[in-house]
């Protein structure tokens, strides 16, 4: 049986290396020919389904079982030069398959190259949102299912060391370039020497200002010798971007360059002229006008879609509303998008983070509330339908005054656009119901204010004035349209009109306008009036003669006041003192006088206050003091109360004082006055330079020692402090053990050396004086710790004396301890 085995195990080993050996033969082979078959491909010939691509089996396999059999232009002309290994600028319109068009060469490459899990990071795609991020993952975990590489998404809004702790075993990474920048920063695993394909999607998007120093800070992090992709429906061309990426003889590869349009055969564009109080009012009229259709509205900020959102969701037009913005969290932001790509009818209200590259399936209608700030992203926006070649609408809400800029905008780009109206029979105005609801709902009137603030700042931000003129909008009617009582009050552009009106000359400053006087018909300039104070605004105001309801149930029709019950319109008791004055002046008085007739029109108020000041009579002259004030140039007279008042206030007192010395901080940290070169003639006339320096040391020197000095007896006074402390505490601890020892009224000594005729033990009662003070002067000499120690042996000496005293000697008993010492002694 034993040979049995052996013959067994024999026969088998060589089968198994049999196949072991031939499938390694099998990939060598398929992968030759892939490599062959790749260098012979023509890119400029047009090929017109995958199959005809020199594709690996698991990729294909892949393709097949997601349904992807026909390549698209930007697909078929990039993905030959991106297998042979070049760098790529792929430019075409929004929805034609550019993402296939680098997900294809990344699996093959690394396919090629027999990339395994050891050989690190071999791919990292860039995309500018998290929504566009996932949407890639997704279709590459459906192309790529046949294949063995390992592939992660790392976007903001989930656990940083959960992704940590995988980003060491993954070969793809699909990524943000924040979270991307943070991990190549922190992530100790994250190894990128090896890196082989970098891709940026939406590459015009990321090279901007938003992600400029970022994507820079990436690349530092990446190797030089790399192929590098990059793809959008509006390319960049700068030299300075494509500089910045280390990109090495690029294809530019432009499909829809030569075509009339930017954007797609199939889709319908259409602009509306809608004032902007009247945005809103349009956006539900259509809304209720299109209740089986998909709809994504754009708008310019977060705050606005949300108010929107919470405002016609109050009106319930009668379809699904979302809202997508920045702000969400990434949970709430990933469900927002499934939903709307699951339903049939929807509205989804966003920003732009939905306007790049997110595939949503069978959107019927695109509405741009809000104008883009330029045309491409107006192509991305209305990218979002008419895909793959189907049918989609779309309609531009222009405000008059960005009409004819963005229409220029738009033609330079080869956008056609067409111009519709609106039918007034069918537009319905919702103005009323918000006001009702933002009286009734605070916190949907603080929205309507912050969706406001954020839409008037969008437009004051904005790079091209031909457009977009923020002193053209009706503001005031925009504020009502959304609700809201009044227009809030906004800074930035207040603070514009007062710099342009502190940079005027001072002649142009205090002129207006030139009036023609009828009479004589002379012009006449006036100068500016006078600052307009508080009173003169309270006088000005016209809701003055509108009384409250509450006050108006205490006013009777005749103007007098309602008797509620408590005697308002009764005689009431005259009460001289009911009123008071400080001081009353006779007509024609110009001060207050020594005479009698002032001093009786002196009110009490003021008589006391005289007198409680030492003046002997009410009516006297005040007495006058001089208060020195530090840094002030002359002394503050006080001469009345508001003087005496104005001591209390330090805010009134600094225009008093001088003016202070500014100080500025060293390297060190130190504190200083701000040095000011002297003058070249006043510093010769000092001396020799070598010998102000000398002198100049000299000082420094004493100043320093006489500073150090003080600074050590400074020291030396807060150790004898801490000492004394430190001592004091220690006797009083001492203290209160002698008192615990003498409770009772016996006082026990320790055992007395010597050889005189008393006892070992003696009480207060019977023993001398001469033993007690040489005891207490011992322990008077004895340090703190002696102290306590003798007051442990005294409790102790005091328990064994008791003990051990005669049955014959007179104890006396004060506590339980005596008793017990008594007893004890009595039973010995």
């Amino acid at each position: 049986m034993a040979q049995a085995k052996d013959f067994n195990k024999k026969s088998r080993k060589p089968v198994v290396e049999n196949a072991r050996t031939l499938k390694r033969k099998r990939n060598e082979t398929e992968l030759t020919t892939i490599v062959q078959r790749v260098e012979e491909l023509d890119p400029k010939v047009r090929l017109e389904s995958f199959s005809d691509l020199p594709l690996s089996d698991p990729t294909a396999s892949g393709l097949a079982a997601s349904h992807f059999k026909s390549l698209t232009d930007i697909q078929s002309r990039s993905i030959p030069y991106a297998l042979k290994g070049k760098d790529i600028l792929g430019a075409a319109k929004t929805g034609s398959g550019k993402t296939l068009a680098f997900l294809v060469p990344i699996l093959e490459n690394l396919y090629r190259k027999s990339w395994t899990e050891y050989d690190g990071l071999g791919a990292i795609i860039l995309s500018p949102t998290r929504e566009l991020a996932i949407q890639i993952f997704e279709v590459l975990r459906k192309v790529g299912r046949y294949h063995t590489f390992s592939a992660g998404l790392v976007i903001g809004g989930k656990s940083l060391k959960e992704e940590q702790e995988r980003l060491g075993r993954m070969n793809i990474l699909v990524c943000t370039p924040g979270r991307m920048l943070q991990h190549l920063d922190q992530t100790a695993d994250l190894d990128v020497y090896n890196l082989q394909m970098l891709v940026l999607d939406e590459a015009d998007r990321i090279m901007d200002m938003g992600f400029q120093h970022t994507v820079d800070a990436i690349v530092d992090h990446l190797p030089k010798t790399r192929q590098t992709l990059l793809f959008s429906a509006t390319q960049t061309k700068k030299v300075s971007d494509l500089a910045r990426l280390s990109l090495q003889d690029p294809e530019y590869v432009a499909v829809h360059e030569a075509a009339t349009s930017a954007t797609p055969a199939t889709l319908q564009q259409h602009y509306i002229i809608t004032p902007l109080p009247e945005k809103l009012d349009t956006l539900f009229s259509f809304i209720r006008s299109n209740l089986k259709a998909k709809t994504i509205v754009f708008m310019s900020s977060g705050k606005q879609v949300r108010f929107v959102y919470e405002s016609l969701r109050h009106l319930q037009p009668g379809i699904p509303l979302l809202h997508l913005h920045g702000r969400q969290k990434q949970g709430g932001r990933l469900d927002i998008t499934t939903r709307f790509a699951q339903a049939k009818h929807a509205v989804l209200f966003s920003t732009d983070v939905a306007a790049r590259g997110l595939d949503f399936p069978a959107v019927d209608w695109v509405i741009q509330l809000d104008c883009p700030e330029d045309a491409d992203t107006y192509i991305h926006r209305v990218g979002r339908t008419a895909r793959y070649e189907r049918n989609g609408r779309a309609v531009l809400f222009l405000d008059p005054s960005e009409e004819s800029g963005m229409l220029k905008r738009l033609e330079q780009k080869k956008v056609p656009i067409e111009k519709i109206n609106v039918k007034a029979r069918k537009q319905q105005s919702v103005k009323d119901q918000l006001q009702n609801m933002c009286f009734k709902d605070p916190e949907l009137k603080y929205l309507g204010q912050k969706a406001f603030i954020s839409y008037v700042k969008s437009i004051h931000v904005q790079k091209d004035k031909e457009i977009f003129k923020v002193k053209e909008l009706p503001l005031d009617a925009f504020a009502a349209s959304l609700g809201l009582p009044g227009a809030p009050r906004i800074k930035f552009i207040k603070g514009e009109d007062s710099k342009l009106q502190k940079n005027q000359p001072r002649a142009l400053r205090y002129l207006s306008s030139d009036e023609s006087d009828q009479e004589d018909g002379e012009k006449k300039t006036k100068k500016k009036d006078n600052v307009r104070t508080k009173y003169d605004r309270m006088f000005e105001r016209r809701n003055q003669d509108v009384l409250a309801d509450h006050y108006a149930k205490l006013i009777n029709d005749d103007g007098t006041m309602v008797d509620q019950g408590n005697g308002i319109n009764g005689d009431a008791d005259e009460d001289e003192d009911f009123l008071s004055v400080k001081r009353r002046f006779e007509a024609g008085d110009q001060a207050l006088g020594g005479d009698k007739s002032d001093a009786s029109s002196v009110s009490s108020e003021h008589e006391i206050s005289a007198a409680k000041e030492g003046e002997q009579q009410p009516g006297a002259t005040r007495e006058v003091k001089v208060v020195k004030i530090s840094d002030a140039a002359e002394p503050l007279i006080i001469d009345s109360k508001r003087r005496e008042k104005l001591l209390k206030s330090k805010k009134k007192l600094l225009k008093y004082k001088g003016l202070g010395k500014k100080l500025i901080y060293d390297d060190e940290g130190q504190a200083h006055e701000v040095y000011e070169l002297e003058d070249e003639e006043k510093f010769r006339a000092d001396g020799d330079a070598q010998t102000q320096r000398a002198k100049f040391l000299e000082t420094e020197t004493e100043r320093n020692r006489a500073a150090d000095i003080e600074d050590k007896e400074r020291a030396k006074e807060k150790k004898r402090e801490k000492k004394e402390k430190r001592k004091a505490k220690e006797r009083a601890m001492a203290a209160e053990e002698d008192e615990d020892a003498e409770a009772g009224g016996v006082a026990y000594l320790a055992p007395y050396e010597g050889d005189e005729g008393v006892g070992p033990f003696m009480s207060d009662d019977d023993g001398d004086d001469s033993s007690k003070g040489k005891k207490q002067r011992s322990r008077d000499a004895s340090s703190p710790a002696e102290d306590r120690e003798d007051s442990r042996k005294t409790k102790r000496s005091k328990r064994s004396h008791k003990a051990q005293s005669a049955p014959g000697e007179p104890v006396e008993v004060n506590t339980l301890e005596d008793l017990e010492a008594l007893a004890t002694g009595l039973l010995a």
